[in-house]
């Protein structure tokens, strides 16, 4: 009796078939389906941008120094944005970077939760009376 030699592709064949022969006995069921994402919340969002946005401050990213508006942000979210840097830097200073990421994350979504998204007021422009002193302290002197 002659004895065939097992080449590579012989392997695969047969390897093919099995895998067919164990899908014919068991079946066709479909693989159980992924669950619908769920919709992200305003505050969801709000607190995805925002607490991106601080992290890359802190990392001093080239992108942080992007104005509100081209960071897809509220004025509102801007806001909370700037309160949540300021604290941010004070606990890196504290504790280290990792810990001001915990920090940014944490702040972000209670205050974007407690402002429901903060979506409103996304004009261009605030009158002087309403701008926020910058995070450095110093307000810029009148021209």
């Amino acid at each position: 009796m002659t004895r065939r030699r097992i080449t590579p592709l012989r392997a695969a064949l047969a390897a093919a078939l099995a895998g067919c022969a164990l899908v014919l006995s068991t079946g066709c069921e479909r693989a159980p389906e992924e669950p619908a994402p769920r919709a992200s919340s305003p505050a969801d969002v709000c607190t995805s941008l925002v607490s991106y946005w601080v992290k890359e401050a802190l990392k001093g990213s080239t992108w942080a120094g992007l104005d509100w508006e081209q960071k897809g942000l509220s004025n509102e979210q801007y806001e909370i944005h700037d309160e949540v840097l300021l604290a941010a830097r004070t606990e890196e200073r504290r504790a280290g970077r990792e810990a001001a990421f915990a920090l940014a994350d944490r702040e972000s979504r209670r205050l974007c939760e407690q402002a429901k998204g903060a979506t409103g007021s996304s004009e261009n422009w605030r009158p002087p009376s309403e701008q926020r002193v910058p995070t450095g302290g110093l307000r810029p002197s009148p021209s």
